[in-house]
């Protein structure tokens, strides 16, 4: 695994747990962000395997009580579709568990931790910022609706192009397979659209980079 995909892993998982003031966090707080990450990931597990068992028991009720009736079959088809897709989602969450110990030792190094603590710090710092740009690529969709994952992933995408130097393929498609991970279903696709949007807005108002 690469410094620097693990560093935005690290980084991913940490935000939501660190306070409002982690532009200030240093290396030697990596423990922190190591604990902040496995505390994630192992609710975002949890959470995701309950929803998809309720999703499912929802699903095989409605077909219980359905009585053929048409309207309620394709109703909790539909609700069973759903539990599939929560259930894949919590698998690709239980994968990602079991690199655990790999992640953490990949974590003590130097460059993993300074590349992720640069990451923390200026999305915090320019968060208003990143959710401007973020909000003006979005179609017909709202940020605050976003999970909290999704809303990190895009953040980290955006500060990697807007603030970090890394070339918008890249961090468009770093981005991408962080959300094949840890998103939902259509996670992946929606994140890489928003992008796609972010980076051709940049290339207008840039046109001789």
């Amino acid at each position: 695994m690469q410094s620097r995909r693990i560093s935005r892993e690290l980084a991913l998982l940490s935000l939501s747990q660190l306070s409002a003031n982690a532009e200030k966090l240093s290396e030697q707080q990596i423990p922190e962000l190591i604990v902040a990450a496995i505390r994630t990931l192992s609710t975002e597990v949890k959470d995701g395997l309950e929803a998809a068992a309720g999703e499912l028991q929802r699903g095989s009720d409605r077909l219980l009580n359905s009585e053929t009736r048409a309207i309620d079959v394709q109703s909790a088809r539909a609700m069973i579709k759903e539990a599939i897709e929560l259930t894949q989602t919590a698998i690709n969450r239980v994968g990602a568990s079991v690199e655990l110990p790999e992640f953490i030792q990949l974590s003590n190094q130097k460059d993993v931790r300074h590349y992720a603590v640069q990451i923390i710090g200026t999305v915090n710092a320019e968060k208003a910022e990143l959710d401007e740009v973020i909000t003006q690529a979005m179609v017909d969709w709202q940020l605050n609706r976003l999970a909290r994952i999704d809303r990190d992933i895009l953040r980290i995408a955006v500060c990697e192009m807007k603030y970090l130097g890394i070339p918008e393929p890249v961090a468009i498609n770093e981005a991408v397979e962080l959300a094949k991970r840890y998103s939902g279903e259509e996670g992946h696709r929606f994140i890489n659209g928003v992008l796609r949007r972010v980076s051709d807005r940049v290339k207008v108002q840039s046109p001789l980079s």
